[in-house]
């Protein structure tokens, strides 16, 4: 089966690419050169990392030279996270604008995802009571309207059911007492 690969991104000029075969993923090597980074010192760090290190793969790469290399991958996924570890003060002078403003776009982004389903949820909450108190107002206004209903029902069916004997009784009066 033949990889296909694409550019992802590119860091001082260097395209990052990404092999898409069964599993996207991400050499490290060319990143590191492309930052001023020893690549295996990188490897030997993502092997130790309890998350990366179960991830991190050898697939065969095209080079730069044009020809098959197997180099050491993570998934894309992954890869992102990687880039955040990097240490700004290590990477070559022309990288560090690129480093530091990857990590605050990351800060930025983990901030804003948590942040945000916080503020979803705390809105949420609010409108929640509010509505919850709504509910109970309405409840409340039905059964009293309800129990208003079933009086006027029973008054009707006393005025249905009101003899002509009872008319007289009650001194030729068809009054109601209705209770508001």
């Amino acid at each position: 089966m033949t990889k296909k690969q694409k550019i992802v991104a590119k860091i001082n000029n260097v395209s990052i690419m990404l092999i898409d075969g069964a599993d996207k993923l991400v050499p490290i090597k060319p990143i590191c050169e492309a930052l001023g980074i020893d690549a295996k010192n990188q490897r030997t760090k993502i092997q130790n990392d309890e998350i990366l290190g179960s991830i991190g793969v050898l697939s065969t790469s095209v080079g730069a030279d044009g020809k098959d290399r197997e180099m050491f991958c993570l998934p894309y996924m992954y890869a992102l996270g990687w880039l955040f570890t990097i240490n700004p003060k290590n990477v070559k002078a022309e990288a560090k604008e690129t480093i530091l403003k990857y990590k605050m776009e990351c800060y930025t982004a983990l901030f804003n995802h948590f942040s945000d389903q916080s503020e979803f949820l705390e809105q949420k909450q609010k409108v929640l009571e509010k509505q919850m108190e709504e509910v109970e107002r309405i409840r409340n206004d039905y059964t009293k309207t309800k129990n208003q209903f079933n009086e006027a029902r029973k008054a009707l069916n006393e005025v249905k059911e009101m003899t002509f004997e009872e008319w007289q009784l009650n001194k030729r009066q068809l009054t109601l007492d209705f209770k508001n």
